[in-house]
């Protein structure tokens, strides 16, 4: 039988003024290599995790073993070593910087006497905070609803204390004390609200088919948010927290050649993002898949920019689209004092662009730099279109470079140098044309 949690050990909402109590547990499995992330610096990235999520961060505890044990992921004695150091210093959660199994989850309940909460749930309580728009709030549902689907056994701890504190926000009591085939029938009918999203979606992103777009992508909170403001003047808000924007933006963003681009910010990514939380936000990286520029953003000032980097990549080749163009921006630059390990970075990245998004500095070459990679994936075309049709001119005015423009008989000849997917809409006018 599942312990349960007292009231006394359950946090009030974000926005009260006690603030949860956290112990941070990881594991050190063998020896860890000098170029990728150690167990001090997930936890690191787990305590920023609490921390954003309202939380204080009391003790971390590390176990080296070369496995997690089936039962308790943690030995048994461990974790019992875990539960007497709860009651000392009055702990409220312990949080894992690893997935758990549900029997592990259960197992560790028992034998802690506390909350236990894994990564992936910290993660999804830290969007259910961001979550704003309705497609946010859906995806963020679908996400726990799937994650908590397999931890409903019985009405133990898990299901007790839903109602308050890390990895308890989200869809509430009233939606998940229900048995499983109403928590499955409630799955189908977000994906199915989900389905719908993305097929209204599909027609808005086909309207700016006529405009270049980029999208604005990288580890979360390297200033993806702030870059956005800066060149397109928009009001996105910033925060200096992980997962500070889960809702994509787009601003439109006038480039030096006059030529116009739709600029998308992003959700951030993160290491150790579990799989299914990439397929249950697939609406909202709907927007990257369909750029025609990913403009991959990093922190030139954090000592795991490279680490960083490969967990951006694991995320794009996971959607498929890591042979899109890229443009690497080395962001925040004026936080780096040591201008040799700024070399180093430039030399260790591909073809990066040096910028503070802050201050301004370099945003002229990136605009420019989004130019050039436009004009690479241009096409020179001649295109004859009927007097009256000024659309269409107008189209090649706003999203190509018009070379020559004569007035025949019955039609008005361009040539002009214009991107393939314009090329394409107007596939019908070239080599002759319609004259009607």
């Amino acid at each position: 039988m599942a312990a349960v949690v007292s009231k006394k050990n359950q946090l009030k909402p974000v926005g009260a003024k006690k603030r949860e109590k956290a112990i941070l547990v990881a594991l050190e499995k063998g020896r860890e290599a000098k170029d990728s992330w150690t167990t001090e610096d997930s936890l690191n990235e787990l305590a920023q995790l609490v921390k954003t999520a309202g939380g204080i961060v009391q003790a971390r505890v590390v176990q080296k073993r070369e496995r997690p044990d089936p039962a308790f992921y943690i030995g048994k004695g461990k974790a019992e070593e875990i539960a007497h150091l709860c009651q000392k210093v009055e702990t409220d959660v312990v949080i894992f910087d690893d997935d758990l199994t549900p029997s592990q989850q259960r197992n560790l309940e028992e034998k802690i006497g506390v909350k236990i909460v894994d990564r992936t749930q910290l993660i999804l309580d830290i969007f259910a905070l961001r979550a704003k728009s309705s497609t946010g709030k859906i995806q963020v549902e679908l996400a726990q609803m799937e994650y908590l689907l397999p931890r409903l056994k019985g009405k133990g701890i898990i299901l007790s204390r839903l109602g308050g504190g890390i990895g308890t926000r989200g869809p509430g009591e009233t939606k998940l004390e229900v048995d499983r085939r109403k928590i499955k029938e409630r799955i189908i009918t977000l994906q199915e609200k989900l389905r719908k999203i993305e097929r209204q979606r599909k027609v808005t992103r086909k309207k700016r088919r006529n405009f270049w777009t980029a999208a604005l992508i990288g580890y979360t909170n390297v200033g993806k948010s702030t870059l956005l403001n800066k060149i397109a003047e928009a009001k996105v808000k910033v925060d200096d927290k992980l997962f500070a924007t889960l809702d994509p933006t787009t601003r439109k963003v006038i480039l030096p050649t006059g030529g116009v681009l739709l600029l998308t910010d992003t959700v951030g990514f993160i290491n150790k993002l579990p799989h299914h939380l990439v397929a249950a936000f697939h609406a909202t990286l709907q927007e990257v898949e369909e750029a025609d520029i990913l403009i991959n953003v990093l922190d030139a000032s954090h000592p795991k920019m490279l680490e960083q980097n490969r967990a951006t990549y694991t995320v794009l080749k996971e959607l498929g689209i890591q042979e899109k163009p890229i443009i690497n921006v080395l962001n925040k630059v004026d936080l780096v004092e040591n201008k040799a390990q700024l070399e180093r970075l430039k030399r260790c990245v591909d073809s990066p662009v040096v910028v503070s998004a802050l201050t301004g500095y370099g945003l002229d070459k990136l605009l420019e730099k989004i130019a050039r990679v436009i004009e690479k994936n241009m096409v020179e075309a001649t295109f004859y279109f009927p007097y009256g049709r000024d659309d269409l001119v107008s189209l090649i005015y706003q999203n190509g470079d018009i070379k020559k423009r004569k007035y025949l008989a019955d039609r008005v000849m361009v040539q002009a140098k214009v991107s393939l997917q314009v090329a394409e809409k107007l596939t019908n006018y070239r080599n002759g044309g319609k004259k009607s």
